[in-house]
């Protein structure tokens, strides 16, 4: 069977979760422990023909290591940080670093400085709460959208934003940046987190070519099939790779499933039409998000954390952006979607010039469908400076793919 080719699932991450105190003397001890896992178990995979992206490494809340009694203190601890992941660079592979959560209002307001001068070494997030009634804390999703907007200004073309978001009913051991965060109370961990598009698009259209089957029920029943077979295949033999790892220093605790698009890969949007959906956000895309989703959580011999279901990461997917030129879909289709499946709102572009209030209200809206559901979702939203809903953006990052910015209603 032709899906059992290792090249169409990539391990887009190892993400390891670990503890810093203040005490600075430690940092270098912890820091080059989880490189060196990483290290290590990147060999592993590579030679079972599994290639991995990158390593990830994610902290306790930042409050509880960094001096952030002012800016210039939480730049000069981050700086020896930053200095200390570089120093363990190897072979090129990519190490990206998470902060964890901003606890505080104070801790926020820190965010797009620390962000500005760090960039993918200072990921970042902030969990939003409900009270009793299920209402949001929108004091802090305030001040979220503030320092949204501020990053927007000062950093080039709003890029600083990859590195910022805001979760609702996110627990730990997301290994997907910068949602990512770790509680100090848990022990040392890692996550491994898949690169799955090419595996999904590969199925799909093998099958398709040689179908006879018309009656829709069946057919969708065989897509799970066959796409739950292709993932399921993968992830047995990753289980045996991290059963055969003799690791002491980080507990597994499992897998996020979640297919994780990105400009180098298959489009998620080329799914839905190997599906039967025209495009993206024409009718039978929130059926379609269902399927995949299932096909996510059906996942079975290992456990899953995270996200682990369909992200639809707008400026990550070439597919996605180009079907905001083409304005196949806007911010609702992706809030609908969201009901089905996660991410949320993730990597929209928006105006340059978007109220605050329009920005608290798009959190607000995706935060009450996460608890209300009971799902993880965020939203990372990126206001471009000076441009407006319909232009398309200039995006330098070898991360983000240019589009049409996206109305706000």
């Amino acid at each position: 069977m032709t899906y059992k080719n290792n090249d169409l699932c990539k391990i887009r991450t190892i993400t390891t979760f670990l503890t810093l105190t203040e005490n600075k003397e430690l940092w270098k001890k912890e820091i080059k422990k989880a490189c060196d896992f990483c290290n290590e178990l990147t060999i592993k995979f590579n030679q079972n023909e599994y290639e991995v992206q990158s390593i990830r490494i994610v902290t306790n809340a930042f409050g509880e290591y960094l001096d952030t009694s002012s800016l210039k203190s939480a730049k000069a601890d981050l700086e020896v940080l930053s200095n200390l992941l570089n120093s363990f660079v190897s072979d090129g592979l990519r190490i990206r670093f998470a902060i964890g959560e901003a606890k505080t209002v104070q801790e926020v307001e820190l965010l797009p400085e620390l962000i500005a001068s760090y960039g993918d070494l200072c990921n970042a997030c902030v969990n939003v709460p409900v009270n009793d009634y299920g209402i949001l804390d929108n004091e802090l999703i305030t001040h979220c959208s503030n320092a949204v907007q501020k990053i927007s200004k000062i950093t080039p073309r709003g890029e600083g934003n990859f590195n910022f978001t805001v979760n609702f009913n996110c627990e730990p051991f997301i290994p997907y940046f910068p949602a990512s965060f770790h509680n100090s109370s848990l022990e040392n961990s890692y996550v491994v987190g898949f690169e799955t598009p090419d595996l999904l698009v590969h199925v799909l259209d093998e099958f398709n070519k040689n179908r006879k089957i018309v009656n829709h029920q069946e057919l969708f029943g065989k897509y799970y099939e066959i796409m739950s077979e292709a993932l399921q295949y993968h992830v047995d033999n990753v289980k045996v790779i991290l059963d055969s790892y003799d690791n002491k220093e980080f507990k597994f605790v499992g897998i996020d499933s979640s297919a994780a698009p990105s400009k180098n890969c298959s489009s998620m949007t080329k799914v839905y039409e190997l599906l039967g959906v025209p495009y993206f956000g024409a009718a039978g895309s929130v059926e379609a998000s269902s399927l995949l989703t299932k096909v996510f959580k059906g996942v079975k011999n290992m456990p899953l954390v995270g996200f682990s279901g369909l992200m639809l990461a707008v400026i990550e997917d070439l597919g996605l952006a180009k079907g905001t030129i083409e304005n196949n879909y806007d911010i609702r289709t992706l809030l609908t979607n969201s009901a089905v499946c996660g991410i949320g709102l993730d990597t929209v572009p928006i105006a340059g010039n978007t109220s605050l209030s329009k920005i608290s209200a798009l959190m607000r809206d995706t935060g009450t469908m996460a608890f209300r559901l009971n799902k993880p979702l965020t939203v990372r939203l990126f206001p471009y400076p000076n441009k407006k809903a319909g232009e398309i953006t200039e995006y330098e990052s070898d991360d983000l793919c240019n589009c049409a910015i996206l109305a706000v209603p």
